[in-house]
């Protein structure tokens, strides 16, 4: 974990953040989308996911969200303050896949502080979700 947070002035557009790779398991599908009281049966029965169509259980968009902010946070630091994640969802990613994450800055204000951080998650069948995570440094 992180422990220093990075000030806006030492961050450019076009900076790369660091890959980072989170491995999918049913225990995580399950338990965040228990967490996030979705209960629809796709994320914790394997035989309504399998009904369909899918192969397995799969994580629900409030999962691939906070996925999307920890890796925005890990890399911005404890200080950092998510202002809006905007993400859209693409291929499907299952339980023993790992969600293979990327980000670039995009963007920078002046004014209030907040950079746009590019962020892209991709698994074996591609693209799973893509999109901007909006993000409030210190200056």
């Amino acid at each position: 974990m992180k422990t220093t947070t990075r000030a806006f002035n030492s961050v450019s557009v076009g900076e790369k953040l660091p890959d980072f790779n989170f491995p999918i398991s049913v225990s995580f599908v399950v338990g965040a989308a228990v967490a996030s009281r979705d209960f629809t049966p796709v994320h914790h029965n394997k035989a309504a996911a399998n009904a369909s169509g899918m192969a397995n259980v799969f994580p629900n968009i409030l999962s691939d969200n906070g996925l999307t902010g920890r890796y925005v946070t890990d890399w911005a630091g404890p200080e950092s303050t998510i202002r809006r994640i905007n993400i859209k969802l693409g291929a499907p990613v299952m339980p023993g896949e790992d969600l293979k994450f990327t980000g670039e800055v995009i963007a920078k204000d002046e004014a209030s502080g907040i950079v746009d951080v590019k962020v892209t998650g991709k698994g074996n069948w591609g693209m799973h979700l893509d999109g901007i995570a909006r993000v409030q440094l210190p200056k």
